[in-house]
């Protein structure tokens, strides 16, 4: 079972990816400009999605041993 220190920090994980990914925050990505040839807004979806699933990552194999 994880510990309330986890737990808290997962939560606030959640809330943290909740708010960035929100529709109001996206519209901020919704530019006219390309990154490597991608667009901005798919772009900044995916390093948003990338970086919270490794975060989590970090969070469950730091606190498992």
């Amino acid at each position: 079972m994880l510990k309330g220190t986890t737990s808290a920090r997962l939560v606030g994980l959640f809330f943290i990816g909740w708010a960035l990914l929100h529709f109001p925050l996206l519209m901020l990505w919704d530019k006219p400009i390309t990154l490597l040839g991608i667009p901005l807004l798919p772009a900044g979806i995916f390093l948003l999605w990338s970086s919270l699933i490794a975060v989590l990552a970090w969070l469950m194999e730091k606190h498992e041993h």
